[in-house]
């Protein structure tokens, strides 16, 4: 893979179009883009999947889209000013909210002060599952999935998670595992918002 090559794939030039950038960055990139057509083609398909997208979502984009697009910015911000990339353990029964304790208390892992409903802040990704600390004020509404599991682990808080007809009630330490094809929702039942340890698993 050449430089350029690798400089498109960066993430770099999607945090330009953003406007998540520096200055200093910003007079790089623009003087990248007028000397070389890879670099100008890309932010132009860039800026153009952007305009396409906010016309065809924008007026119906949920919280919880909003928090992981507004995520995975972090994310590819955090791995670009250095943060050593890492991969979180897999969920299941036998897992404490210990296992992840390294993630949990970073600096840079705490939830945003002034979030509306939801927030998010992605531990680790991977072609195999996202792992992403999700704090819910009052719950999400519901949803199937068809190609990813889903799997909570409950760190703070209290929640009922409905899984077709059956109810869950879940406090810190519990985790659940959602399956295919069938709706789920949450609802946050505590006085304070519940922070989720979520792993998302390609089916």
């Amino acid at each position: 893979m050449n430089t350029i090559e690798n400089y498109i794939n960066s993430g770099i030039l999607e945090l330009y179009v953003f406007g998540m950038t520096t200055d200093d960055e910003n007079s790089e990139i623009a003087k990248l883009a007028a000397n070389n057509i890879e670099i100008k083609n890309e932010i132009d398909a860039i800026e153009k999947a952007m305009q396409i997208t906010s016309e065809t979502f924008a007026p119906e984009i949920s919280p919880a889209a909003k928090a992981m697009i507004m995520a995975t910015i972090d994310y590819t911000e955090r791995l670009k000013n250095g943060e050593e990339y890492s991969i979180a353990p897999m969920l299941n029964k036998n897992s404490k909210v210990d296992d992840l304790k390294i993630w949990i208390d970073r600096s840079n892992m705490q939830v945003s002060e002034d979030y509306e409903t939801i927030d998010a802040k992605i531990i680790s990704a991977t072609p195999e599952a996202t792992t992403i600390i999700v704090w819910l004020k009052h719950g999400a509404p519901i949803e199937v999935h068809d190609k990813e599991y889903e799997h909570f682990l409950i760190a703070q808080g209290t929640c009922t998670i409905t899984i077709g007809e059956d109810k869950h009630n879940l406090v810190a330490g519990d985790y659940l595992a959602i399956p295919l094809y069938i709706g789920h929702s949450v609802e946050v039942t505590s006085d304070i918002a519940c922070k989720i340890i979520l792993q998302r698993v390609a089916a």
